[in-house]
């Protein structure tokens, strides 16, 4: 086996050339820290794409082998075969000093630093790299992508999916092309320095208990305590502060880290100690309650509103001649308060923090891809449109226009790139040579006022096409048993559109990824599932940009700081948000939500910069949401920040009665993360 034994003519893949360790993993089930590996695989390739070395095997995890109907791996085969600490040294020898590779890297990647750890070994990757991830930078024509569905569409032959050591042969195949690709388009490979950097300031906590009511306001001076009031607490106290929280908690309060104006009461025995808390609650009015009442009223709280959880039903979507409910207003301006910067023009503005959400537009019809003609009348529907060059307020209002003809704006060039817009000093980007190569129509800015975009026999067969959302826009994630016919009403159908799995049990390395992740090829179950949402940005971004999700309740609050995720505590307490590193830019957040909490009623999606940079060195950012891993993307939309913002609200998947709603939102703030999660209500330290 090597990498340059296709077909086809190889371009120079020197700057490719790595040493290779491919890797796939069978398990038990999808939570690395709670279910165990029972076969691997490792296939070692050189830089000059010759076969190095092959690793496989059994491995009985001493439990359950977990969903037999979908790895074959009964306990009877596992029997007598070796663990995984009695491997550790072998397979530590194949991945040392190579690039692991993996198909859904990180959840191969997760599942063996949690058998090293326990094997008392450290996993010895630095590196690591996703052809998932690598694919969607591609952007082949095919209908999702699933490992199977790649190695069709590169003619690598499949006989055995499920089995470690075929997918891993497999995989390898899968690498060949796309690194082909990848060379033909003149694209970075999407490489991820392993493990995760941490920040202290953001270290995770021990989990707290979450609270089962709804919070009722503020408490009332002279008035008791209810069940689901936020609570508190400051400065010294005579009680110790681990007995205030245990009883507070015991009696239906939701003990918080920090102050908020949803804050229903301060615990503390000096207001004026000059405390973080204390400050804040001035600020806000929230009342004060020394710790003597304090005890007092906790003998008598009163009893709160559950939680519901909503019904996994879903109404029929509204039809597409009337515009969708609004979205709950966007969350409130993190303290001290900062003024946003608007971001690009855009069809629907985003709200401003704190005030109700103006009424969405219905969301557009999606339209095919190319090569089908436009089916909504409008020129540039089907067509994906790259913008270069320009200042940004151009670059953004040309994207913007795209959209508005019903294409779809691309960040970066990829197979899928049907045009090219050169705005002045366009023609200086270093991408232009490899467009000029590749044939790509290119227009001046005028073509964007009359665009002609005739069909070309080049543009293969691509899947349906995403929903493109404009700024604002809003969409009805799809219920179980949704009719095809209704997919135009808010959004495609995910068995239509998306042609994509909801959550499965199988635990296939290739097609699943953490808590909650489908299975590769389960069918669709509906808006109860795991959903996606992707960031990419520009490739030359020299910057560094972390995602992160916030999982907050109906005050838009997070109950608890483990709802803060991000790239020091990359999972909530339960699994039911992960965030992913797919690559240097891009990363997604995973979001199950039908293990979200009761008190969830929406996870917002943010990015935030590292250091001194701004959004305007970025420019636009592209949101994808699809339904699991490797499935086709439902919506998409790209966003334009301004020049000054160092975080920015991407996108919200929120609760409106029992439907699940995505929103792309594109607002940004000039303060830093801390303060944006402080907003939130994270305890963050100063």
């Amino acid at each position: 086996m090597t990498l340059s034994s296709a077909a086809h003519a190889v371009p120079d893949l020197r700057d490719y050339a790595f040493d290779w360790a491919l890797v796939d993993v069978e398990t038990s089930g999808l939570t690395p820290r709670q279910h165990r590996v029972l076969s691997i695989a490792v296939v070692t390739i050189g830089p000059d794409g010759e076969q190095t070395g092959e690793f496989s095997t059994l491995l009985n995890p001493g439990c359950d082998p977990g969903p037999v109907h979908v790895h074959g791996l009964t306990a009877e085969r596992l029997r007598g075969a070796p663990t995984f600490e009695q491997v550790v040294g072998r397979v530590g020898a194949l991945l040392e000093g190579r690039v692991m590779v993996a198909h859904n890297a990180q959840f191969d990647y997760d599942f063996l630093a949690h058998e090293f750890a326990r094997a008392g070994s450290h996993l010895p990757v630095a590196r690591r790299l996703c052809t998932l991830a690598l694919n969607r930078r591609v952007d082949p024509p095919t209908s999702d992508m699933r490992l199977g569905t790649l190695a069709a569409h590169y003619g690598v032959p499949q006989t055995q999916a499920h089995d470690a050591l075929d997918d891993t042969r497999v995989l390898a195949g899968i690498l060949r092309a796309s690194l082909r690709e990848a060379a033909r388009l003149d694209l970075a490979l999407p490489l991820v320095a392993c493990p995760p950097r941490q920040d202290p300031r953001f270290a995770p906590k021990p989990p707290k208990t979450p609270c089962a009511f709804r919070n009722p306001g503020r408490w009332a001076p002279g008035g008791p305590l209810v069940q689901g009031m936020k609570i508190s607490i400051t400065g010294d106290t005579a009680t110790s502060r681990a007995e205030l929280v245990t009883r507070s908690v015991a009696a239906g309060l939701n003990v918080m880290g920090s102050v908020s104006r949803h804050t229903s009461a301060l615990v503390t025995n000096d207001s004026g100690s000059g405390s973080a808390k204390a400050r804040r609650a001035a600020a806000e009015g929230v009342p004060i309650i020394d710790e003597p009442t304090f005890l007092t009223l906790l003998g008598e709280v009163r009893p709160g509103t559950p939680h519901e959880r909503p019904s996994a039903a879903t109404p029929p979507h509204t039809p597409h001649s009337e515009p969708p409910a609004a979205p709950p207003a966007t969350p409130p301006m993190p303290a001290p308060p900062t003024a946003a910067t608007p971001a690009a023009p855009a069809t629907v503005p985003p709200t401003a923090p704190g005030e109700p959400a103006p009424p969405t537009p219905a969301a557009p019809v999606p339209a095919a891809r190319r090569p089908v003609p436009p089916v909504d009348g409008r020129p540039l529907a089907g067509r994906r449109v790259l913008v270069l060059g320009g200042v940004h307020r151009d670059a953004a209002a040309a994207r913007a226009r795209v959209v508005e003809l019903g294409g779809s704006a691309a960040v970066n060039l990829s197979a899928s790139v049907t045009d090219v817009v050169l705005l002045p000093g366009g023609e200086t980007d270093r991408r232009m040579r490899r467009i000029a190569a590749l044939e790509l129509p290119t227009h001046d800015a005028p073509w964007l006022d009359a665009p002609t975009a005739a069909l070309t026999p080049r543009a293969g067969e691509w899947g349906a096409a995403p929903q493109v959302l404009p700024r604002g826009g809003v969409t009805d994630l799809p219920g179980s048993g949704l009719p095809s016919a209704d997919a135009s009403a808010a959004g495609a159908s995910a068995a239509g559109a998306a042609g994509t799995a909801a959550p499965g049990s199988g635990a296939s390395a290739a097609d699943a990824a953490g808590t909650g992740a489908p299975s590769a090829n389960a069918p669709v179950t509906g808006a109860t599932g795991r959903w996606d949402v992707t960031a990419s940005w520009a490739q030359q971004t020299h910057c560094e940009i972390d995602l992160v999700a916030f999982a907050v309740d109906e005050d838009g609050q997070v109950s608890c700081d483990e709802d803060f995720v991000f790239y020091g505590a990359p999972e909530s307490p339960n699994g039911a948000v992960r965030l992913l590193g797919d690559g240097p830019t891009e990363q997604t957040v995973a979001v199950d939500l039908a293990a979200l909490p009761p008190a969830t009623r929406k996870v917002v999606v943010a990015a935030a910069i590292d250091g001194a940079a701004s959004f305007g060195d970025v420019g636009a950012v592209q949101i994808t949401t699809a339904p699991g891993v490797g499935a086709a993307a439902l919506t998409q939309a790209t966003l334009d920040a301004a020049t000054t913002e160092r975080t920015m609200l991407l996108a919200e998947i929120y609760r409106r009665g029992p439907v699940w709603r995505f929103r792309a939102v594109g607002q940004g703030y000039d303060h830093g993360l801390d303060d944006l999660a402080r907003g939130y209500g994270v305890d963050i330290a100063d």
